[in-house]
């Protein structure tokens, strides 16, 4: 049975922050690649399928990203499985040297002109790569995070996972910012996006270099036998923890729906679509993201103290009532104030849920099968809503009915609020 700590007993208690950063950057590094694909769409769409038709070109590029988001279920099952028998350290290794090779390789691909179709095929090939590493490091940081930390402070623990993210994104959307204002369209088209994703790759070496020296943890020590003993894992977390599955999906979908609405998905829509500079929005975006990252140890720390049930009402609330109003203020030719408020205002209140992730998430499940249930049902849903959302915002946009999309998410918002009402209190809890 699950146990509370009296938080008083750890009052001078000193956060390992070398371990928290080493265990976190390697989700830094695969959103750092993530997002460099999704905001450099609308330059190098062109490089990879037939410019004669930019708004194909743009639609085939989203959908190869919307591909490779099906291959993370795949990965969280892989390596949350190898995880789960054979430790979360050498799991992480595996998906950041993966993730980062992705990164190198798109950055020497030939396009479209030089190959012809085989350039949109190796394009994929990379991707899936990537979709693999990020199935499993998503899920396996987590588990680590919330593994070695004591249990009235895993919210300030799990916090470290998404400000290294939020350090990784500014630096995606400051060198996008770089890029877009001392190079012109043709340039970047041709092939300053390529400097963007041999960045992620040296980020990547970096990662690995710091995670060299990550002990495994206490917690999958004494509980790798109850793993290596259990037999169909992925059916067991079904069948032994279904309600633990429903509400992992129903925060994840809007936390996924969040995520790729306003650190991807906006800034192809505003440019393409609204006629924002590019510069503009990376700026805005850069703004945005440093709210995001100053917010996400206090809110950790909010969720020790006040619970993490509350903080996730507050958030699915919100997002159910501003999500379409903060749409409007996306007006042609839109005002960089009215990008700062969408960005500023978004991702604020995504720290909410995204601070105290790695904690809610792994005291769904048990040690024994924890890496795994995450990595499947997680991923699955971002598959599902995460990877069509590029997609789905363009097309909508193509057809005349961008504002469809927000209602969309909107939605998602009260389903999600609805789920997050099922969960208990975990604050301060053992794991099992």
């Amino acid at each position: 049975m699950s146990q509370v700590t009296d938080p008083s007993s750890t009052e001078r208690h000193r956060l390992p922050v070398r371990t928290l950063v080493a265990a976190s950057i390697g989700n830094a590094v695969e959103w750092f690649d993530w997002t460099i694909y999704a905001t450099f769409t609308v330059y190098f769409s062109s490089q990879f399928f037939d410019k004669a038709n930019p708004t194909l070109a743009l639609i085939g590029t989203t959908s190869t990203y919307a591909l490779a988001f099906f291959f993370r279920p795949l990965g969280g099952v892989l390596l949350g499985r190898f995880a789960d028998l054979r430790g979360r350290r050498f799991a992480m290794i595996m998906t950041i040297v993966l993730m980062a090779g992705g990164s190198l390789v798109i950055a020497i691909l030939p396009t479209y002109a030089m190959v012809g179709w085989l350039a949109p095929i190796l394009l994929l090939l990379a991707r899936i790569a990537q979709g693999l590493a990020l199935g499993g490091e998503v899920s396996n940081a987590s588990v680590y995070l919330a593994e070695i930390a004591p249990p009235e402070r895993r919210g300030r623990y799990s916090s470290f996972f998404y400000i290294s993210t939020g350090v990784a994104l500014l630096l995606a959307s400051l060198l996008g910012l770089l890029l877009t204002t001392t190079l012109t369209r043709p340039e970047l088209e041709s092939w300053g996006w390529r400097i963007a994703f041999a960045a992620g790759g040296v980020l990547g070496l970096v990662g690995l270099w710091l995670r060299r020296t990550l002990t495994e943890t206490e917690q999958f020590e004494q509980n790798v036998e109850r793993a290596r003993q259990t037999r169909n894992p992925l059916l067991r977390t079904l069948a032994d923890h279904p309600r633990s599955v429903l509400q992992l999906f129903g925060f994840t979908l809007l936390s996924t729906l969040c995520f790729y609405v306003f650190f991807t998905a906006i800034t192809p829509f505003a440019v393409q679509f609204r006629g924002a500079t590019g510069g503009s929005v990376f700026l805005a975006l850069s703004i945005g993201t440093v709210v995001f990252i100053a917010l996400q140890y206090p809110m950790g720390a909010a969720s020790d103290r006040f619970g993490r049930k509350p903080q996730l009402l507050i958030w699915s609330a919100l997002m159910v009532v501003l999500t379409v109003p903060l749409s409007l203020l996306i007006t042609e030719r839109t005002p960089l104030i009215n990008l700062i408020v969408v960005f500023a205002v978004g991702l604020g209140l995504y720290t909410f849920m995204s601070s105290i992730a790695p904690a809610i998430m792994s005291e769904l499940f048990p040690t024994e099968l924890r890496a795994l249930g995450i990595g499947a049902w997680y991923n699955l849903t971002v598959a599902i809503f995460g990877g069509t959302a590029p997609l789905l915002i363009s097309a909508l946009s193509g057809a005349g009915q961008p504002q469809l999309f927000f209602w969309y998410v909107s939605g998602a918002a009260l389903v999600a609020f609805l789920i997050i009402l099922t969960l208990p209190e975990t604050k301060g809890r053992v794991l099992s």
